[in-house]
This record gives C-alpha cells, sequence and structure tokens, in this order.
C-alpha cells in the first residue's frame, strides 16, 4: 500500500503544472551594481568613501572605488547618499507564534494551534528581515515548524532571513523549557506526551540532543538556570548538574552543532562554560572568576539586554504571571552592570535580542542598550556582523568581499556616529535579492 501511495506522489511531483508553481530566484541570473555613498565591507575598519559593490546572482564578485557604470543588462540601485554595509545577524530569536504580547499569547493559547503560529512566525520572519538582519538563530521553537520555516527561506518561497535553528530548548523536569510548568493536572500531561526536550540524567540528556537533530536542529541550546518567564520554576538559579551539561555539549559537538546555553546566575554559567558552550545566552550575573574564564574558554556571550527591559514592563502591567515578577525585577537590575563588566574586560560579544520575548522588528533598539553599558558603535555592529558570523561558524556572512554572500543593508547616515539609524533600514538585499528597497533607488 505504501509503495503506490509514493509511487503515486513522485508522479504528482514531477507533472508540468506543479513544477511550474516552485518560485524562480530572481537573483539567479542578475547582475546588481549599487553604488554606495560610504561602505563599511569590513566592521571593525574604516569605512571606504564612494563604492561599488558588484553583485552577481547570491554572491558579491567585486568592490571597486567610485561609482562604476553598470555593464550591459545589469541593474543599478543607487545608495550614493546612503552607508551601506553586511546585513545584520541577530544570534538569539524566537520566530515561533506571538511575539512581545504575551498577555495575548496567554488569551489566545486555547484557539490557536501550531498552523496558526506557522503562519505566524513566516510573518515574523518578514518584519525581521526588513528590519535589516538576514540572518538569524532561531533559539526555540516548534522544531519541525521552524526547520519547515528555514528550508521554505531556502528555497525562495517565502521571504526572510537565513535560519540556524535550534528546535526546543533542552531542559529538566521543572526546569525553564518544561512545557508543563505552571499547567493543570490535565493539560501538563497532555503537553508531555511525546515530548523530547526534557531530560533528567546525563544519558537521558543525550537522547535529547539526538532528538533535536533528528528534527533538524543545526545548533543545540539548554536551560542551565531558570528563566525569568517560566511559571513556577524557582528562581534564577543553576537548574541543570555540571554532568548533565557535560553530556549535552559533548554530543551535539560530535554531531557537528554548536552548543548555546541559556544562563542568569554565575554558578550555571561557570559550570555551562567548563563544559565546553559556545555561547552564553543573558549572563546576567557575572563574577570576576566567571569573566575570566569566558575569556579562558573563549567563549562568546550574547547580551540580550532588551528581553528583561520588555519582560520587566510586561510583568509590571500584568501581562505575565505573577511567578515571573521578581525574577523580571531581579534580572534587569543586574544584568546591565555586570554587563559592563563584561565588555571592559574584553569577553567576545555576539548580537542577541531574545526577540519574541520584545517585538519583531525592534531587534536593533539592541544597540542603544550596548552602547549605554560601554560598548562602541564600531564594536556592536561588528558583534552584529564579523563577530556574529564566526560564532555561526559561517565565513560567507558579516563583511563584504568577492565570493561572499550578497547580504547587503543600507540606512541613512553614520551609525558609527549614531548608533540607533540602524532602527531604520532603507534597503535590504537578501542572497542576491532586493527584499526592502528606498523609494526612487533604481
Amino acid at each position: 500500500m505504501i509503495k503506490p501511495c509514493l509511487t503515486a506522489l513522485a508522479a504528482v511531483l514531477a507533472t508540468p503544472a506543479l513544477a511550474q508553481t516552485a518560485p524562480v530566484q530572481s537573483a539567479a541570473h542578475t547582475t546588481t551594481y549599487i553604488h554606495a555613498g560610504a561602505l563599511l565591507d569590513r566592521p571593525g575598519e574604516s569605512p571606504r568613501g564612494n563604492s561599488t559593490v558588484i553583485v552577481r546572482g547570491d554572491k558579491v564578485i567585486e568592490i571597486r572605488d567610485g561609482f562604476s557604470p553598470p555593464e550591459a543588462g545589469a541593474e543599478l540601485v543607487d545608495l550614493r547618499n546612503a552607508f551601506v554595509m553586511p546585513g545584520m545577524v541577530d544570534m538569539h530569536v524566537h520566530l515561533w507564534g506571538i511575539g512581545g504580547d504575551p498577555m495575548r499569547a496567554r488569551l489566545e493559547a486555547m484557539t490557536r494551534d501550531r498552523f496558526d503560529d506557522q503562519m505566524t512566525a513566516v510573518a515574523n520572519a518578514r518584519t525581521t528581515l526588513a528590519a535589516g538582519f538576514t540572518s538569524v538563530r532561531d533559539l526555540g521553537g516548534d522544531p519541525r515548524g521552524v526547520r519547515a520555516l528555514r528550508d521554505a527561506i531556502d528555497a525562495g518561497l517565502v521571504e526572510g532571513p537565513t535560519i540556524s535553528n535550534a528546535g526546543k530548548m533542552i531542559s529538566v523536569t521543572g526546569g525553564h523549557g518544561d512545557p508543563g510548568n505552571g499547567l493543570a493536572e490535565d493539560f501538563a500531561d497532555m503537553v508531555h506526551t511525546g515530548d523530547l526536550n526534557v531530560c533528567d540524567g546525563p544519558d537521558d540528556c543525550r537522547r535529547a540532543v539526538r532528538a533535536q537533530v533528528a528534527l533538524g536542529a543545526r545548533v543545540i541550546k539548554f536551560a542551565a538556570t531558570g528563566g525569568v518567564l517560566s511559571n513556577v520554576s524557582g528562581g534564577l538559579g543553576r537548574a541543570m548538574t555540571p554532568a548533565e551539561m557535560r553530556a549535552i555539549v559533548e554530543t551535539a559537538h560530535a554531531l557537528g552543532r554548536k552548543v548555546a546555553a541559556h544562563s542568569h546566575a554565575a554558578e550555571g554559567t561557570k559550570a555551562a562554560l567548563e563544559a565546553g558552550v559556545d555561547s552564553i545566552e543573558h549572563g546576567t550575573f557575572l563574577d570576576d572568576e566567571t569573566i575570566a574564564l569566558f575569556k579562558a574558554k573563549g567563549a562568546y556571550l550574547v547580551p540580550t539586554e532588551i528581553a528583561p527591559v520588555a519582560a520587566l514592563a510586561q510583568a509590571r502591567g500584568g501581562a505575565l504571571p505573577p511567578a515571573t515578577v521578581a525574577k523580571a525585577e531581579e534580572a534587569a537590575a543586574a544584568m546591565a552592570a555586570n554587563h559592563r563588566r563584561a565588555y571592559a574586560a574584553g569577553v567576545k560579544v555576539a548580537f542577541g535580542t531574545d526577540t519574541g520575548v520584545s517585538k519583531h522588528g525592534d531587534n536593533a533598539t539592541e544597540f542603544a542598550l550596548l552602547v549605554q553599558n560601554g560598548l562602541t558603535p564600531a564594536q556592536v555592529i561588528r558583534a552584529a556582523t564579523v563577530d556574529a558570523a564566526d560564532l555561526l561558524g559561517r565565513d560567507d556572512i558579516g563583511t563584504l568581499a568577492p565570493g561572499k554572500t550578497a547580504d547587503i543593508i543600507a540606512v541613512t547616515g553614520s551609525p558609527l556616529q549614531d548608533v540607533t539609524r540602524l532602527e531604520h533600514v532603507d534597503f535590504v538585499m537578501h542572497r542576491g535579492t532586493i527584499a526592502k528597497e528606498r523609494p526612487g533607488s533604481r
């Protein structure tokens, strides 16, 4: 019975009518000349003056000084009055479902299903790309749904940033990420049916990593500590044992996946760093020993400074459960001072926002907080380009040079002088295809 069905399906997929529905990548055979008034081709270095970026297909093929006239048949994009730079990378987003409006999410929980969340994720991806973020690391959503969104974007079926997806965050029972937290008995039993991300003990945590990889995860995330948004999970202290963390990291690395650890308390951060994680998400409470360990291990801090600001406003406004209020107050009060110390000590930083706690499209408001807490505009731009690409393990993005992927954005005025200019992106090219443009640019 199965074989005839598969044969019939193959025949249907091979029909010309369906073949014609596959979108043609508009960048496939296109050559584009971009005239840039200022070009930050290598974040961390000084920008160039008048320049021409030549894009063929989805790659940058040449960068020239001055404004070169386009070759025959090429398209010209006029950004002579703009500041042009590589597309930005947000290393911590949650595209799945309603983002930035927890009260609405709670009220609609009984009437929304994963199909509604899938459609919302498509819209969130489009909004994120329009904000200038051409790549993201999605650190927690429906594993199959986010994988499907990732693949649809890669195929050109929908607009959105290139996604590196984590599937579900791995958590211990009762920890941040256990979906049964705070639910009535009937609902808790329901959400735990077929659960793959909750584990207890090293062997079970190895299974949880393999389960997420089997569902398509390209990065692994686990909850080393409690979390602000957990309904009843106790506090922000360490939740996993060092042995559980080591099992997760060893298994993920053996399968070629980098590992991100959600962590607030210093004890959890130290244990995660000792276990060999590639990045710490949030890193709210830091002491001298933890900061030294960051540097010794070469791990990245992904600050997500907008997240406690947004969560605190939501908690005080009654949009979050009462159990979250004290944790939001504690995290918001501690994060800025501790991050200042980490930045001053030279801890590596990759840009990330935890968008989904805050609203999609507002990702770039994180930049002003980072500058307020001690980084320079040049450093935060590098964190969202060169350093984020390094943490992703990608050498095709983060800078603009021949052979690099044509992920390019433009803003009015220099963000090196006023980083808030990145909150208003005028032009977005993703893999050689123009996704957003200013009027009159071509």
